[in-house]
């Protein structure tokens, strides 16, 4: 149960172990609970400087629509990792699939209309499992690195408009 929570979570063997003890053995329970943790740590990380990175794009529907995302970490260690790397282009084929206006709802203007969810990428749901949002997504993996994550910046281009 340990091995399987570890790898469903990204998760330390102490940390899976103490947590399935805590739920009682209940895997569901044991989750949320990591999860919790792992939002904790990374609101006491959102304030580290995240000076390292990487470019990524997307492109679809046979060229017709491309997306160009930076998001940036605190290490080009964590930003060479396949998982890493995976992220961003995650995020870039969100971007490409549900046109957001501005990386977070902090980032509205008076003028954008629309619902957070619509508008702001971090809100959105992220279109390979709708239970979650870009920012859960981000999220999770800054609670498997260790690393504050931030997604900086975005471009989507379409032909014709």
């Amino acid at each position: 149960m340990v091995k399987e929570l570890r790898d469903a979570s990204g998760s330390g063997v102490m940390d899976a172990k103490r947590a399935l003890e805590e739920a009682n053995g209940d895997m569901k329970e044991a989750a949320a609970i990591l999860r919790e943790r792992g939002l904790a740590a990374a609101a006491k990380r959102a304030e580290r400087e995240t000076g390292q990175g990487v470019v990524d794009t997307y492109i679809h529907a046979g060229g017709r629509i491309g997306a160009l995302v930076e998001v940036n970490c605190e290490t080009d260690f964590v930003a060479n990792t396949d998982e890493f790397r995976t992220l961003v282009h995650e995020i870039a084929m969100q971007v490409a699939a549900m046109n957001p206006a501005v990386v977070s709802a902090e980032d509205r203007d008076a003028g954008l209309e629309g619902a957070d969810d619509e508008v702001a990428l971090l809100s959105q749901p992220w279109v390979k499992d709708g239970s979650k949002t870009i920012s859960e997504l981000v999220q999770d993996s800054i609670a498997k690195t260790g690393e504050n994550i931030r997604v900086r910046r975005f471009a989507r281009f379409e032909l014709g408009s």
